[in-house]
């Protein structure tokens, strides 16, 4: 059952990147950055040596997220090497990213610097001096990032100078933008609300919905008040519900936002200026610029510390980047009473586990499940979190407290049932494991996990092998590159007796697989079907170097004995190969 092991990780809600996230941001935010080495020079004694350890000690905590450590150790860094350029620039990042005030003071001796530039500006906007605001934001470079946040900020700074002529102005052609042509119609209409132009806020509302094709919290948030404040109050309820066709979780913050529907999401110009920061950051969140969108979330919070939508999507941001404790510290100051309180309770259970916290997670989303009694997502999460640690009795009761909870069952429930059928499946309750994978299939037909699944456990038991065929042929169409799924569709073929299309599929499945335990001890097995013997015992003895579990192991160990073949030459020829792919 090693595939099974496999399959039970597309549930898994974690996946953060390998490596962890880089902070230095210089490439990303200076305009000119020097050549020179960062490290302070001195061979270890008296003040260089003093800078020089501080320096790694910052670098150090930097990379493991301790981002308040980093920015003291490579401030006392500075200190010790105040014309290190370079150093200069990263004890300024490290500060800024940790939320210190000395970040101001850094950003001062930064002229060419444009996250420097950027806080200085925010800083004159929040003590209300909107030219120097402006000019420093029409000094950003005209390139990159830059030049799409450069029109939203100064319209912004004309807003809160009182010019919301000029603002507009600056983004009515902009809104024509194919790509972020949404985002300027959005600030458009802030701008137009804020500034009572309620025609024009209208028009710029509407053009903004008509580019969010998919459901958006933060501007579901934004039009239910606007539609709120214009007497549209069911409307503005069908705009707040239409959130949970797109995440069943966000249900549980809709009653919370309902009740705080007529605030105004945007109270000043300032408050204007971190929501530009949160829409670039969540439009612009790609591998090659989430450092950049890490940096001016923290923006954003330093202008609006409450502003609980920048906080969540920086802790996903910090928890997708290795740095969990950075996360959880970053959704410990969201009041109780916040909107969206019950999606951060998700979401800090979800890294208090990941942490190997255990008990404080399920105590969490056990608090949350009495707070929302007719939610299923807290006791889902519990269920999670049981069948990830193999204890399926009590998964098993979570999910069933989950499904008894859904009053409606939708389409995008199929999860649940693929979920309690893994837990079934694995607590040797097969008949309830294939209701719950058939139940899963008729909600959403086309989920490649929960076909190649029920597929695969069928060939595995020998039984409705054509039907499982079917059912992971359907999975390989939509997930042809998965490695897994290939190896259902071999495994399945060589139960039929289909030889030849067993060893073509089980060859493809190790190519995308190679050091997988399973697929190679299932390529061995059409090896030897087709005659191909001494392929086989290799091919066995290879699987075995790749560490299979017990049960996995065992099924190998018995092939081989079957066999009556003596492993240890081909079994050390199998382990060197092994080591040459390791050492490639």
């Amino acid at each position: 059952m090693g595939l099974m092991n496999r399959i039970l990780a597309t549930l898994s809600p974690f996946r953060p990147r390998a490596a962890l996230l880089a902070l230095s941001l210089l490439s990303a935010c200076a305009a000119g950055s020097a050549a020179s080495s960062t490290a302070p020079s001195g061979g270890g004694q008296g003040e260089s040596g003093s800078a020089y350890g501080n320096y790694l000690a910052g670098q150090f905590a930097m990379s493991q997220g301790a981002l308040d450590v980093a920015a003291q150790r490579l401030l006392a860094a500075l200190s010790d090497d105040p014309g290190n350029g370079q150093l200069l620039r990263q004890a300024f990042l490290a500060n800024l990213l940790a939320g210190r005030p000395e970040a101001v003071r850094l950003a001062a001796k930064l002229p060419d610097n444009a996250a420097a530039q950027l806080l200085l500006a925010d800083e004159a906007a929040r003590q209300g001096d909107w030219d120097s605001a402006k000019q420093r934001y029409l000094a950003l470079p005209q390139q990159g990032i830059s030049q799409i946040l450069e029109p939203l900020l100064v319209a912004w700074a004309d807003t809160g100078a009182g010019h919301a002529d000029a603002a507009l102005d600056i983004l009515k052609p902009l809104t024509a933008n194919k790509r972020l042509g949404g985002i300027y119609a959005l600030h458009a209409a802030l701008i137009a609300d804020l500034a009572g132009r309620n025609a024009e806020a209208g028009r710029y509302y509407d053009q903004a919905q008509a580019a969010f094709t998919a459901p958006n919290l933060r501007f579901a948030q934004i039009l239910a008040s606007w539609q709120a404040r214009q007497g549209q109050m069911e409307e503005a309820r069908r705009t707040l519900r239409s959130l949970r066709q797109g995440d069943s979780a966000l249900s549980m913050a809709v009653p919370a936002l309902e009740s705080d529907i007529s605030e105004r999401p945007v109270a000043n110009a300032v408050d204007g200026i971190a929501e530009t920061y949160l829409a670039l950051s969540a439009s612009l969140r790609q591998p090659e610029t989430e450092d950049f969108s890490l940096l001016i979330l923290r923006l954003a919070l330093d202008l609006r510390p409450r502003f609980t939508a920048a906080r969540l999507m920086m802790a996903d941001m910090l928890d997708d980047g290795g740095q969990p404790e950075s996360a959880l510290q970053t959704l410990a100051s969201v009041p109780e009473d916040a909107p969206l309180s019950s999606l951060i309770d998700l979401r800090r259970a979800a890294i208090e586990n990941q942490l190997g916290h255990t008990d404080t997670a399920i105590g969490i989303l056990e608090s949350l499940a009495k707070k929302f009694p007719d939610r299923p997502e807290p006791l889902a999460q519990i269920g999670d979190i049981y069948r990830n640690k193999d204890q399926y009795t009590q998964a098993i009761t979570a999910y069933d407290g989950a499904i008894t909870r859904i009053q409606e069952i939708q389409p995008r429930d199929w999860v649940l049932f693929y979920a309690r059928g893994i837990a079934y499946d694995r607590a040797h309750q097969w008949p309830k494991a294939q209701a719950d994978f058939e139940h899963a299939l008729q909600l959403s037909p086309d989920q490649p996990y929960v076909l190649n699944y029920l597929g695969y456990s069928w060939a595995e038991q020998g039984t409705h092998l054509s039907e499982a065929r079917k059912l992971i042929e359907k999975a390989v169409a939509l997930r042809p590159n998965d490695g897994a799924i290939l190896d259902s569709l071999g495994w399945v073929l060589l139960r039929q007796g289909n030889t030849a299309g067993a060893v073509h599929w089980l060859e493809r499945a190790v190519e995308m697989e190679p050091e997988d335990a399973t697929i190679n001890g299932h390529f061995g097995d059409a090896l030897w079907a087709a005659g191909r013997k001494l392929e086989a015992t290799y091919q066995w003895h290879l699987a075995l170097t790749f560490k299979p579990d017990a049960e996995e192991a065992a099924r190998i160990q018995a092939k081989l004995k079957q066999a009556g073949l003596a492993s240890n030459g081909i079994a050390s020829t199998a382990e060197d190969n092994t080591a040459r792919q390791s050492a490639h």
